[in-house]
């Protein structure tokens, strides 16, 4: 028999569905305002929430005045502009990368992999090949020495020198796919936000994981959840922030702004 607290499907509200309004309802609009305004910072898109904070009233001058920097090196990552990146980052605060080794070797790792791109993309490859050899036993070597991971790292990265692109297996192919530019540029704009003294990840972010997490719970206990498409890219997190600002922001202030919020 089905006990009177159980959601079932003929309800007129889910369980989900009452605990999500019972969220809405405790939250003011200045706080949801505050948690749209978080994400715009931390994923690092400029123009949106500079625009924001005007319409919503959230001064946030200390934050906003960091972010053009962490986009700025975030870019540099995802063109494959490695060294421009490195540079930056040392420009802005040279303990990132000296406190954090394993982010200096992704970085330095993720160079390298643009090198050997390079060479499968040269019809005469052998001219480039020294160019990657030196830069690995120069900037890389003495690094992986010193840490086995960095050791497996490094020679799985010189595997796809060797390799054809044409047939190469997943776990190399993996590392010469863009999407490594992404996960580094990820590790790069945390690196900084947390040097800055400010959250690592958007508490948006955590609240959608929450969601997931209970979604989850409910089909496992077979309560009838309804569906729901919420990409704030949780999986890598790192989209190219410099073209979307605006829509990005027009869509924040639309959700925010509508009477049904709050």
């Amino acid at each position: 028999m089905t006990s009177p607290n159980t959601p079932t499907a003929t309800s007129e509200r889910t369980y989900l569905e009452q605990r999500l309004e019972e969220f809405k309802t405790s939250r003011s609009k200045t706080d949801i305002n505050l948690m749209v305004m978080d994400y715009l910072i931390n994923e690092g898109y400029p123009s949106a929430a500079r625009k924001f904070s005007i319409e919503a009233n959230i001064p946030n001058a200390e934050a906003l005045a960091y972010v053009d920097d962490r986009v700025g090196i975030k870019n540099y990552i995802l063109k494959g502009d490695i060294q421009a990146a490195i540079e930056e980052i040392n420009d802005l605060n040279p303990e990132i990368l000296d406190t954090n080794p394993a982010l200096h070797f992704a970085l330095l790792r993720l160079q390298l992999v643009e090198l050997i791109r390079a060479c499968h993309d040269t019809p005469n490859m052998k001219k480039n090949i020294s160019t990657v050899i030196s830069f690995a036993s120069t900037k890389l070597g003495p690094r992986a020495k010193e840490n086995p991971q960095f050791l497996e790292d490094l020679e799985r990265t010189m595997a796809t020198l060797l390799l054809p692109l044409d047939g190469m297996p997943s776990q190399f192919a993996s590392i010469l796919h863009p999407d490594l530019r992404c996960l580094v540029a990820g590790q790069v704009n945390e690196a900084i936000l947390s040097s800055q003294g400010f959250r690592k990840d958007a508490r948006m972010r955590n609240l959608v994981r929450l969601r997931a997490w209970a979604e989850a719970g409910a089909r496992e206990a077979k309560q009838i959840t309804p569906k729901t498409d919420l990409d704030l890219r949780l999986d890598d997190g790192h989209g190219n922030a410099s073209q979307t600002n605006t829509s990005q922001g027009n869509a924040m202030t639309g959700i925010v702004q509508s009477p049904n919020v709050g």
